[in-house]
């Protein structure tokens, strides 16, 4: 009878936990209903924060959907005159939109289902607000590095989190469908966590989920990042390149660490403290936001992020394969704490920077540009002057048997592509992709701008010149954003143009930046950017006509397999 009388105990301690779970979730979805479009609250005349706070210290065990609404809304207008504006866009995208969460559930009662329904039929629109950035404006809430937010605070970071998805993420429909399911879990881990560095892990959980390139650096913004994702104290004695489910060695920073331990380049490490490097790469995908798998690899492969390694600490035990040997070794890490070694390491690392971002492909042939390095054509020109050096940069590429885009990296200059290279070889327009920005007349969807202002500069008497050499747009991992954007342009204006390299980041578009309690700044995506042909670009990255890889030796040869396509496609 005792027995029972635990496990009953147990069962209700259970269901209360998963009802108070529930209890917050229907409070968070409702809040942000309200926040966007009660005309009152989305209009800013009630403080939407000062709601939640006020309103969420008065949620309990005992409500259900209708109570936590009731609680919420007990004080807001509920009779509505003004009707939203009719949608005259043609083209909407729409799908991320979906009420069912209330429309079909059958805990709702009949008069909320009513009440909430008006209140979008009514909605506020953002159309009227003179600062049209407003809809993702949120509060800074300062709190000391140390602090563990109150739950209040807890709860309002993830509630805005929520709202991302929910309003102010383009590509939701692209979301893991269990992020809800997550969402509750972390939800439900926030009531109880101790310490700001779990609360950290609970929101570095749930923004990788957006699976945006945009949000990667949002790890850059967690306090205890070293303590489980990230390790700055610590720096491996030597570089390396994550090929299939391997660490490439491919230079030895530290030769005498190297020796003692026994490590060569070219050497495979296939575990680190007993952790094979496919479960390390899984487990960080779970803290880090990348809009696809190649863009992963590539920023674990980071000398410089050291973001591989699944702890902080002085020493690491490798399991390496070398040749047909397989070892381990006990191996020593760099402190960034000593002065002699960092200035070892910073040398390392700047020279490999200046290297990549410097690099040139030099063949008389070839007019070459690296998107990285492209300022350096006006940096010391007079502005009235700008105009006639850019005309002869020109005139010398059109010359030439081919032309390369080297769009490997971030465009220093975006004036060299949208209006040096439109001006002097595209046609009279260029309507390279589908722009897709929010809606403000319904905030959670997005419609699609044709104002050529997005697409191509305003030019008089443009007069084009016809190129009929070949054209090669190299990419990879590192063509982001704003690179993606100018390659999709580069396609569109040289039709005969071949796009070589490896998978985009898979984040076009601008960036949103919204405040989290906290000193947190989540950066993502904050409109849709496809193909004319509505072919997604989101995740995917850009078109590729030719994917070159890489081998072992490739990588330890320090060879540029682009280039040597290139090259060789000119002989």
């Amino acid at each position: 009878m005792k027995k029972i009388s635990i496990l009953l105990i147990f069962f209700i301690f259970q269901q209360s936990i998963f009802a108070q779970k529930d209890q917050y979730y229907d409070f968070i979805k409702t809040w942000n209903f309200i926040k966007y479009y009660h005309p009152d609250v989305a209009g800013k005349k009630i403080d939407a924060d000062s709601l939640f706070l006020m309103s969420v210290k008065n949620i309990s065990s005992q409500d259900d959907f209708n109570s936590v609404t009731n609680k919420l809304t007990v004080n807001l207008n509920k009779k509505f005159t003004t009707p939203a504006p009719a949608e005259t866009s043609q083209d909407i995208l729409s799908k991320n939109q979906n009420f069912d969460w209330f429309r079909k559930s059958k805990k709702v009662n009949q008069e909320n289902k009513d009440f909430l329904n008006s209140i979008y039929e009514n909605r506020y629109t953002f159309e009227l607000s003179k600062d049209k950035k407003s809809v993702s404006e949120e509060k800074k809430y300062a709190f000391s590095k140390e602090e563990n937010l109150s739950q209040e605070y807890r709860l309002l970071a993830l509630a805005k989190i929520q709202g991302v998805v929910d309003y102010l993420f383009p590509h939701k429909y692209l979301m893991d469908k269990n992020f809800d399911t997550l969402f509750k879990k972390m939800l439900d881990e926030s009531l109880t966590v101790n310490t700001r560095k779990d609360f950290e892990i609970i929101l570095a959980k749930l923004v990788s989920k957006l699976e945006d390139s945009h949000a990667f650096k949002f790890y850059r913004e967690l306090n205890y990042r070293n303590d489980f994702l990230f390790s700055s104290s610590y720096y491996s004695p030597f570089d390396y390149k994550i090929v299939d489910n391997y660490l490439l060695v491919t230079d030895i920073v530290f030769p005498e660490i190297c020796t003692k331990a026994n490590i060569k380049k070219g050497d495979r490490i296939t575990e680190i403290n007993g952790k094979k490097i496919s479960q390390i790469i899984d487990e960080k995908n779970k803290l880090l936001s990348v809009s696809n798998r190649e863009k992963l690899i590539y920023e674990l492969s980071s000398y410089q992020n050291n973001l591989i390694w699944p702890d902080n600490n002085s020493q690491k035990l490798l399991k390496l394969k070398s040749g047909k040997k397989t070892f381990t070794a006990n191996t020593e890490f760099i402190n960034t704490l000593d002065k002699t070694q960092v200035n070892v390491l910073s040398n390392y690392i700047n020279n490999k920077n200046q290297k990549w971002t410097t690099r040139e492909l030099i063949n008389k042939d070839i007019a070459y540009f690296n998107i990285n390095n492209t300022l350096q054509f006006i940096n010391d020109i007079d502005d009235d002057k700008i105009d006639a050096k850019m005309e002869s940069i020109i005139l010398d590429a059109s010359k030439k048997k081919a032309m390369v885009f080297d769009m490997r990296g971030y465009p220093d200059w975006g004036g060299f592509i949208f209006h040096y290279v439109y001006k002097y070889f595209s046609p009279s327009e260029n309507y390279f992709y589908k722009y897709y920005a929010p809606n403000l007349k319904n905030i959670g969807t997005f419609v699609y701008l044709k104002d050529s202002y997005h697409y191509f500069p305003e030019i008089k008497d443009m007069k084009t010149m016809p190129y009929s050499g070949k054209v090669f747009i190299i990419v990879n991992p590192e063509t982001r954003s704003a690179s993606e954007w100018y390659t999709m342009s580069l396609q569109k204006i040289f039709p005969q143009s071949i796009t070589i390299g490896q998978q985009t980041a898979g984040a076009d578009g601008d960036v949103v930046r919204v405040n989290l309690p906290g000193n947190y700044v989540l950066d993502f995506t904050g409109n849709g950017i496809f193909y004319p042909d509505n072919s997604q670009t989101q995740q995917i990255g850009v078109r590729i006509d030719e994917i070159i890889k890489y081998k072992d030796q490739d990588f330890l040869d320090k060879k540029d397999l682009e280039f040597d396509r290139i090259s060789n496609g000119l002989k």
